[in-house]
């Protein structure tokens, strides 16, 4: 019988996970800003990062992706999902406007990074075991 894992090991899974999504979204935060020789200092980051760090724990915690935060679906395809769309209804409020096209990119590269990382840990995973 398949025993769940103790409160230490689960959260060595967890902490990974957690440190891998918030870097995808600080990456596309701080990659967007310099693109787009907008302010680079810390507070203009922090106020175009905030929508996404907000929408991305609530997609956490919908999905409840402690129990398996390495898993692409339905995990990371539900974390992805709701930090997209909960980030981009949010960010009108942090710093106004909201293109169809930057809709487009942060979909896609949100999507490369939090999928991502789960389908190299997907592939690892099964190669190891």
């Amino acid at each position: 019988m398949h025993q769940p894992a103790t409160a230490p090991a689960r959260t060595r899974r967890v902490w990974p996970a957690v440190v891998a999504d918030v870097l995808s979204v600080l990456v596309f935060t701080v990659v967007g800003t310099i693109n787009h020789a907008t302010s680079g200092d810390l507070a203009h980051v922090a106020l175009v990062g905030l929508p996404f760090l907000v929408a991305l724990a609530l997609g956490w915690l919908v999905v409840r992706a402690w129990r398996a935060p390495a898993r692409p679906w339905p995990t990371g395809v539900a974390v992805w999902g709701t930090t997209v769309v909960v980030g981009l209804a949010l960010r009108p409020l942090f710093v106004g406007g909201l293109a169809p096209s930057f809709a487009v990119v942060t979909a896609a590269f949100l999507a490369a990074t939090l999928l991502g990382w789960r389908a190299v840990a997907s592939l690892v995973a099964r190669r190891a075991a």
